[in-house]
């Protein structure tokens, strides 16, 4: 992303943002209105930005054509997702791999195995509107995965899991991060801490802040006699850096320097 500007009506959500993600499991983290489902969107391509120059692998997403070769390499777990009431979980998943244009020999083996790694193999054959909303977010993780995308967008997608079930999302999470560029938007440190390899934390529509975990935890060390906030160094870390960032007015590291 080179320059990204977004605007809803007369807010700002996304103000000028230079950013650039690689393989690996990247947390977005930030307070709620500051950008990170406005940046999801556009990175889905399901939101078109007002300025600004967006690549995803190779390709450049302000070109009508070339976005239809980006959708078929990306995986995208909005925070509500839709889906046909008479729909099975094998049906419904099965539909996203045919708008991802999967072959139709690969498709039926695909969706089993996306439907199995979220742990719904035992409900491939229900409807999805009988299934609680933890099941139901799993089956969006499912249509996420289904084409082995080479990058994974996912909004808020712990959202109505339980701890075990969160659990063994992060483990997803690692394993698809090895050959992947997986961006998670989150609000839960815990999940950033325990999963991602570079976090980066947004806020007002600009980087605050851009490092590891471990940065981001150490930062929160030195500032716990400081007083900020937060059960754990993780969360002192979130708050130090966006007090820093906002007083500076400018984006921050560990070390204190611009990015």
């Amino acid at each position: 992303m080179t320059g990204l500007h977004v605007r809803h009506r007369k807010t700002v959500a996304l103000d000028a943002l230079d950013l650039d993600f690689g393989p690996g499991v990247h947390g977005l983290l930030g307070p709620n209105g500051a950008g990170k489902t406005s940046l999801i969107r556009v990175l889905a391509t399901v939101a078109e930005p007002s300025g600004g120059r967006v690549e995803i692998l190779g390709e450049n997403t302000g070109e009508q054509r070339r976005r239809g070769t980006v959708r078929r390499q990306l995986g995208y777990l909005p925070q509500e997702f839709g889906y046909y009431p008479g729909f099975t979980v094998r049906e419904f998943v099965a539909y996203v791999a045919w708008l991802k244009e999967m072959r139709t020999a690969d498709a039926p083996a695909a969706v089993e195995r996306a439907v199995g790694r979220v742990g719904l193999a035992d409900r491939i054959d229900t409807k999805v509107r009988t299934l609680s909303g933890g099941m139901v977010r799993r089956v969006g993780i499912a249509q996420a995965i289904v084409n082995d995308p080479r990058v994974l967008l996912f909004d808020e997608p712990t959202a109505g899991l339980d701890p075990e079930q969160r659990v063994e999302f992060r483990e997803l999470l690692r394993e698809l991060g090895a050959s992947a560029t997986v961006i998670v938007s989150t609000h839960l440190v815990e999940d950033v801490a325990a999963a991602c390899t570079e976090v980066t934390l947004v806020d007002a529509g600009r980087v605050a802040w851009r490092g590891t975990p471990g940065s981001l935890a150490a930062l929160g060390e030195s500032a716990g006699a400081a007083g900020s906030a937060g059960d754990n160094a993780i969360e002192r870390g979130y708050t130090a850096a966006l007090r820093a960032h906002r007083d500076s007015g400018r984006p921050q590291t560990l070390e204190g320097t611009a990015r």
